[in-house]
C-alpha cells in the first residue's frame, strides 16, 4: 500500500475530497515524523509502536574486498507490531 492508496481509501470511505484526504495523510505523517525526531515513541493502539534506537560504532567487513571497516554510529527506526495486529495477521 502506498501513500496514494491511503489517500484514495480515505477519499472513498470518509467522503472527503482528495485534496483534504491528502492533507490529512500528510499531517499524520508529519506529526509522527516530528515526534520520532524528538526521540518520542509513537504508539498506535491496535497497530504497533515506532521507536528510534541508537546503534553504536561497530566493526564490519567490506564484502567485496574483505577489508575491515568501521560502521559509524547511527539511529534506526524500529517497528514492533501490537498483539492485536499479530493475531489478525496470523488468524
Amino acid at each position: 500500500m502506498t501513500k496514494a492508496d491511503l489517500i484514495e481509501s480515505i477519499y472513498e470511505k470518509v467522503g472527503l475530497s482528495k485534496k483534504e484526504s491528502s492533507q490529512i495523510v500528510e499531517l499524520v505523517f508529519e506529526i509522527m515524523r516530528s515526534s520520532l525526531e524528538k526521540g518520542e515513541k509513537v504508539k498506535i493502539s491496535g497497530f504497533g509502536n515506532f521507536n528510534i534506537r541508537d546503534k553504536k560504532v561497530r566493526r564490519g567487513r567490506n564484502p567485496q574486498t574483505g577489508d575491515e571497516i568501521e560502521i559509524s554510529a547511527r539511529s534506526v527506526l524500529t517497528f514492533k507490531a501490537s498483539p492485536v495486529l499479530k493475531k489478525a495477521l496470523n488468524g
